[in-house]
């Protein structure tokens, strides 16, 4: 019995013989619902970190280049495993985290006036380029080789903001609660990449992102002032 490609008929079976379902059973079950778990919590995932600048009308201590980078590497991702034709469950959150991660460039743009010209050059070239990367009308050679330089895009990504909260020894309009779903998740995917056996540059991009994401949670822990403990309860 098949729903949604997750097959239950071994766990179904064992449980109507009264015994325990078989790791090989129920390892490949677990990856699925937590896939999917995933995908489902992704939907609003960064939506903590947009209602905390929209409150404020601030992205104070936000590195826009932290979220212009995320948006380049989500994109590559989604066109590199639509191209592969890796089960939607294995991949189906970069989808809704490259559309928050859009508005949360925009929003970030609107309150870090004026954006100087450089800022919207980027910007252009993403809307020229992008369409061409989700298409998959790249040679797959080439693509490999994008794919392979998105670690070092996430890695560049979470860089900026991380050395932004180093510096200023406070993470400013940062989300507690993102952060923290956004590094549960890539824990999660570590083990779905590896169960659901996606490319190795799947497992080191999920791999990366935990500890990318472990950092920057680390950081708002340790830097946490009193005002913060009581908004992150509000969050």
């Amino acid at each position: 019995m098949d729903y949604l490609g997750i097959n239950i008929g071994c766990v179904t079976g064992s449980l109507r013989d009264g015994k325990f379902p078989e790791k090989d059973c129920l390892l490949p079950l677990l990856s699925k619902v937590l896939g999917y778990l995933i995908v489902a919590l992704s939907t609003t995932v960064k939506l903590p970190q947009i209602l905390k600048i929209l409150k404020h009308r601030s992205a104070s201590g936000i590195s826009a280049t932290t979220f212009e980078l995320e948006v380049v590497a989500a994109t590559i991702g989604l066109g590199y495993s639509i191209q592969k034709g890796i089960p939607f469950s294995a991949y189906g959150e970069v989808f809704f985290i490259l559309i928050q991660g859009l508005i949360l460039v925009a929003i970030t743009y609107y309150y870090s006036q004026p954006v100087g010209t450089a800022t919207w050059i980027r910007a252009l070239l993403y809307c020229a380029i992008a369409p061409t990367i989700l298409a998959g009308q790249i040679n797959p050679v080439l693509f490999e080789t994008i794919y392979a330089c998105q670690h070092i895009t996430f890695l560049s990504a979470r860089v900026p903001q991380i050395w932004k909260n180093f510096k200023n020894k406070s993470t400013g309009q940062l989300s507690f609660l993102t952060c923290l779903m956004s590094f549960g998740g890539a824990m999660v995917r570590v083990f779905t990449s590896i169960q659901e056996k996606a490319p190795t540059n799947v497992v080191m991009g999920s791999t990366m992102g935990a500890l990318m994401n472990g950092i920057v949670l680390s950081q708002m822990i340790l830097y946490q002032k009193p005002e913060d403990k009581k908004e992150k309860k509000d969050e």
